[in-house]
């Protein structure tokens, strides 16, 4: 986090206090960032409160522009100036959809969250992160080079945001149940399987000075788990990841994600791969 040069910070004009911009003045306080202010809207016309919020941000000492922008859709207005910007990072508030429009429609994060080629921060609540907790969602049960770099990608986040804000760093990585069928003897008891896990987590856990009462091994579904153990902590931020699968266009978001977006009660980041980052970027560059 501390390599990102430029923030995109996605505002809501209905919406008088805007937490995604906390966040960014949060970040960029500690990093330096640049901050880029985007309205998108095709109807109505923003400059005057751009113009305000700019004046208010440079006074304080931040490095400000602002636009008004659309094309087609929220998600890809949003992307396209992040690539347009060259912006590191994304920040939007999240207003969770109702059940009946979900089943209808793909929600627009969701959509943002699918093809966005930077990671992207969804701010949900206005916990304060400073002495908080920062809890890191990893998968360790995969184990391929794709993988073990986003873990540490995802851990990387995790110990920064923790420094920037004095906060607390956990991991949490959920295992399957033990079945006696399973051909390797490890995965047909739970001590062995959990062992396994923490296993995979040493070289991290040595990196970021992460000690076992902050490693969370839990048995049970991952997209359960994460919302269950945010809440248990009072996580301020989770952090999660996704890889590319296969399909239509090999750059789709997996579904936990997605299905814990609205079941977590904290601020969301969500981080992808190099490997799918460049894929993303290859086809926003397309459109």
């Amino acid at each position: 986090m501390q390599a990102i040069r430029s923030i995109l910070v996605v505002l809501e004009p209905d919406h008088s206090e805007s937490l995604a911009l906390k966040r960014a003045k949060l970040i960029a306080g500690a990093t330096g960032a640049h901050l880029h202010l985007l309205v998108c809207d095709k109807k109505h016309e923003h400059s005057a409160l751009l113009s305000l919020l700019k004046s208010g941000l440079t006074e304080d000492g931040y490095n400000v522009t602002t636009e008004q922008a659309w094309n087609s859709s929220l998600h890809e207005t949003i992307i396209e100036v992040q690539q347009a910007e060259g912006c590191g990072l994304v920040i939007k508030q999240h207003y969770a959809d109702s059940p009946l429009k979900k089943a209808l429609l793909t929600p627009a994060d969701w959509k943002l969250l699918r093809y966005c080629p930077a990671p992207v921060l969804l701010v949900k609540t206005a916990t304060p992160w400073s002495g908080g907790v920062i809890l890191a969602a990893i998968d360790v049960g995969n184990t391929d080079a794709e993988h073990r770099a986003l873990h540490h990608m995802i851990v990387d986040y995790g110990f920064d945001i923790a420094s920037l804000a004095k906060a607390s760093l956990h991991v949490i990585s959920a295992h399957p149940s033990p079945m006696l069928s399973a051909g390797d003897p490890v995965f047909q008891l739970k001590e062995t399987i959990e062992a396994r896990y923490r296993d995979q987590c040493k070289a991290f856990q040595a990196k970021f000075d992460i000690d076992d009462a902050h490693l969370h091994i839990e048995e049970g579904p991952a997209d359960v788990l994460i919302p269950h153990t945010a809440y248990t902590l009072k996580a301020a931020v989770t952090i999660i990841g996704t890889v590319a699968r296969t399909g239509l266009t090999g750059a789709l978001i997996g579904n936990t994600a997605e299905v814990v977006l609205d079941a977590l009660e904290s601020d969301v980041l969500v981080l992808k791969p190099q490997t799918l980052t460049d894929q993303l970027e290859k086809l926003a560059n397309q459109a």
